[in-house]
């Protein structure tokens, strides 16, 4: 039989048929091993973690076929009960696959300590930044009469003087101590510093 009678011929057309039933029939058995395998299709929201504590998580991503992986803890939030979880990675609400690590940061266990900032003669503009840098705060406000106004003259804390290097614990309230720039250089000048002693002049003979 010649090419072009055997291209023509009917059992060409019946080979090229299976051909492509079977190619066919492959590729969909194919399809359907690779979904299996990577669980295509097959995706879990992730759950809201805050505020947990370690055990409570892992409880929580079993019952869901998540895992997660502890990062490490941040500096101490009020918010937040102690050694609960204070971010997540994915964030809730996203979509993942079966067997997804969640990577968490829990809270600590309480406030650090940290060095009281020199302060002393900087003006209260410079002075705030410098406690907010630190996780310090800014509180009671006093004036009291110097010549620098709004320059920090003392630091008190829970109503005693503090000096630079002092610890205390972050987020504490650091009250500040200012001049009101209301006073004068006479105010420093006592009346006797006034007064200029006559000298007596010796008697005429």
């Amino acid at each position: 039989m010649s090419l072009r009678k055997y291209l023509t011929s009917r059992v060409f057309f019946v080979q090229v048929f299976l051909a492509i039933l079977i190619i066919a029939v492959l590729g969909y058995f194919f399809m359907h091993w690779l979904t299996f395998t990577t669980d295509h299709g097959h995706e879990i929201s992730v759950p809201n973690l805050a505020k947990l504590t370690e055990e409570q998580v892992e409880e929580k991503l079993d019952e869901l076929d998540l895992d997660y992986v502890l990062l490490d803890s941040v500096d101490y939030r009020s918010g937040y009960p102690k050694y609960s979880v204070v971010q997540q990675n994915p964030l809730p609400g996203e979509k993942v696959k079966v067997g997804r690590k969640i990577y968490i940061k829990i809270n600590s266990s309480g406030f650090s300590s940290v060095k009281v900032p020199d302060l002393i003669e900087k003006t209260y503009r410079e002075a705030v930044p410098t406690l907010r840098a630190l996780g310090l705060e800014e509180g009671t406000i006093t004036y009291i009469p110097n010549l620098a106004k709004d320059m920090v003259l003392e630091m008190r804390f829970k109503g005693r003087n503090i000096k630079p290097g002092d610890k205390v614990l972050k987020a504490s309230k650091i009250d500040l101590v200012l001049g009101d720039g209301k006073a004068s250089y006479e105010d420093g000048i006592s009346t006797d510093e006034m007064e200029t002693p006559i000298e007596e002049l010796p008697d005429e003979q």
